[in-house]
């Protein structure tokens, strides 16, 4: 039986749109449906996605929900959401997050000096950034809404950090602390500087992305046969001397790390990162709405083409037929 496992990575509104053209080229031409994923890994824009999935939403229903098309007759849970009114998005500006931050604290400095092989003090450096002036779960009242008090199964794990110390936790993992799935959601999207950051059990979280756009090395250790990975911030980078080229390349090696461990336990990988065309389409600002539909035209095509690549179909259909 072949164990699946879905990655899906951070990217704001265009990152959501991403993923949404990705999943649907891979589930109508190749049968492969998120929805049967042994574990999803979510982080930030992807912990949406994920949580969509594992309440039943098809990829279909994601991409017409993205670009407001009719839904299928399937998408009641899409049609609640729909429903339910959200503010305006703010237009996110890298450079306004250049704002003094606070100084480290004991527990930072602890983890830093005793753990020093799994500290990175970039993601450090993003948990001590000012608290950002927009409220992410007015964002998720939807998922408030849909939710059940049991989280989902199969596995759905979403990554936050945590903002005292820069580490990583992982809810829906076991060993973690129970929570609702919208607080988690909200945590792992609560861009510092952004959004605010949000509180679980008396402690601060933001964006699972200050870690790591993707999180893919969770996965390690659970004996999966094929990962698939979904990484709308990586992707070629070309020569673009910008803060955008240099976030992508951050993004990229990371990933190819993660990639590296999973590959050394014998796990084989797939990964969708978006090239020229569909960066173009995404463009610079993560919370514009004006151009899904490029975003989901482009990505399902480059997918389209990066599925029928040798050995990709193969390990994808491998991945759409667990039996």
């Amino acid at each position: 039986m072949t164990r699946v496992g879905l990655v899906l990575g951070a990217g704001g509104v265009v990152g959501q749109a991403y993923h949404s053209g990705v999943l649907a080229v891979l589930e109508h031409d190749l049968g492969f449906d998120g929805r049967t994923a042994e574990v999803i890994v979510g982080t930030s824009a992807g912990s949406i996605t994920g949580t969509l999935l594992r309440l039943g939403v098809s990829a279909e229903d994601l991409a017409a929900w993205t670009v407001k098309a009719p839904l299928s007759d399937e998408g009641g849970v899409m049609r609640q959401v729909a429903g339910t009114p959200v503010p305006a998005l703010a237009p996110f500006r890298p450079l306004s997050l250049l704002r003094p931050g606070r100084l480290p604290g004991r527990h930072m400095l602890k983890r830093a000096l005793t753990r020093p092989g799994q500290f990175r003090p970039l993601a450090a450096g993003m948990a001590l950034l000012p608290p950002g002036r927009h409220d992410i779960q007015e964002q998720l009242a939807a998922l408030r809404e849909l939710e059940n008090p049991e989280w989902p199964e199969p596995p759905l794990w979403i990554c936050a950090v945590r903002r005292r110390d820069g580490r990583r936790v992982v809810f829906g993992r076991p060993g973690t602390p129970p929570v609702p799935i919208h607080l988690a959601v909200a945590a792992s999207c609560a861009v510092p500087g952004h959004f605010a950051p949000v509180r679980i059990d008396g402690r601060s979280y933001v964006d699972g992305g200050v870690h790591s756009p993707t999180n893919a090395a969770v996965l390690r250790g659970l004996r999966l046969d094929v990962v698939i990975v979904i990484s709308p911030m990586s992707g070629t980078v070309g020569r673009r001397p910008d803060v955008y080229a240099a976030a992508r390349w951050h993004s990229g090696r990371l990933l190819d790390r993660e990639v590296r461990a999973l590959e050394a336990e014998g796990v084989r990988t797939v990964v969708f990162a978006p090239g020229a065309a569909e960066q173009r389409a995404m463009g610079n600002d993560m919370m514009a709405r004006e151009r899904l539909h490029e975003v989901i035209r482009e990505s399902f095509l480059a997918a389209g083409r990066r599925a029928a690549g040798p050995g990709v179909v193969d390990l994808i259909r491998l991945a759409a037929d667990p039996g």
